[in-house]
C-alpha cells in the first residue's frame, strides 16, 4: 500500500468487524493488542488495483479481509507469471517485511477487495514482544515454503485437471487462509487467471472434480467436499513426468 496507490488513498481505520477477521490478533496479550489495533489500517482495492508492486520498498505487512488478490511477477519477456491467489484470512509478505526489502512480486486485486495493513515497524515490535505472534509468523513461513514446493510440482504437470485441483487445494489451505472455510468465493474466470488456463478448460476440470465428489460448484464459488482428494490429485502423474 504505497502512499500514492489508490488503495492507500482509500484507507480508513479498521472496524470491529475487520479486526474480527484478522486471525493473529487473538494470539496477542491485551497490551500488545491495544497497541497494534491502533496501527492497523484498511483500504479498499478495486479490480486491477495494485496493493504492492515489484521494486517498491516494503511499508506494510498485508492481509485480506475480504475479496481475492493475485500474486504474480513479470518475466524478462514481458509475460506475467502467476504464483498464487490470496483469499480471505491470508496474510502475505512476511519474508519481505522481515528483511525490509523491496517487493519481488506484484499483488493486485482480482475483484473488489478489502485489505488490511500493519506497518513494518509495528510488525517488528510484535516480533520483539509477542511469543504468540512469533509462532504465527513461523507457521506462516513454514506453510509458505510447503506451498511453493507444491507450486513447483504443479508446474511440472501437463494435466489441466491436476493443475486446477491442486491450485484449488492451495486456496483452501486452512493455515494460510483461515477465512475461506468450506466455501471459496471465486468465479471460474478468476480461477482461470490463477491457474493459467482458459475459462472453458477450467469449467471442464471443475465438472470432473465435482463428478469425483471432491467439490460442489455453487453460485459464486466452490464448496470443498474432500480436501485430501484435491491435494493428492495427480500425484502419480506428476511423479512420472
Amino acid at each position: 500500500m504505497h502512499a500514492f496507490s489508490p488503495v492507500y488513498q482509500r484507507r480508513r481505520p479498521a472496524s470491529y468487524e475487520d479486526l474480527s477477521r484478522i486471525p493473529w490478533l487473538g494470539l496477542l496479550g491485551d497490551s500488545e493488542r491495544e497497541k497494534v489495533v491502533a496501527q492497523i489500517v484498511v483500504g479498499q482495492a478495486m479490480p486491477g488495483d495494485y496493493v504492492c508492486r515489484m521494486g517498491r520498498s516494503v511499508t506494510f505487512w498485508f492481509g485480506v479481509i475480504e475479496g481475492l488478490l493475485k500474486m504474480s511477477t513479470d518475466s524478462a519477456s514481458g509475460r506475467t507469471i502467476t504464483f498464487t491467489g490470496v483469499p480471505p484470512g491470508g496474510w502475505f509478505g512476511e519474508g519481505t517485511v522481515l528483511k525490509r526489502e523491496s517487493y519481488r512480486y506484484n499483488i493486485s486485486a482480482l475483484r473488489k477487495s478489502v485489505v488490511a495493513g500493519l506497518p513494518v515497524d509495528t510488525f517488528h515490535w510484535l516480533l520483539d514482544h509477542s511469543i504468540g505472534f512469533n509462532r504465527f509468523v513461523m507457521n506462516q513461513l513454514n506453510e509458505r515454503l510447503a506451498q511453493f514446493i507444491e507450486a513447483r510440482e504443479i508446474d511440472r504437470s501437463t494435466n489441466p485437471d491436476v493443475r486446477v485441483a491442486r491450485n484449488l487445494a492451495a486456496l483452501f489451505n486452512p493455515v494460510l487462509f483461515p477465512g475461506v472455510g468450506e466455501i471459496l468465493r471465486i468465479t471460474q474466470q478468476e480461477l482461470a487467471y490463477l491457474v493459467g488456463l482458459s475459462r472453458q478448460r477450467v469449467n471442464v476440470a471443475l465438472n470432473t472434480l465435482q463428478e469425483q465428489g471432491a467439490i460442489r460448484i455453487e453460485y459464486g464459488g466452490m464448496r470443498v467436499l474432500n480436501l485430501q482428494a484435491l491435494q493428492s490429485s495427480g500425484l502419480n502423474d506428476i511423479g512420472a513426468d
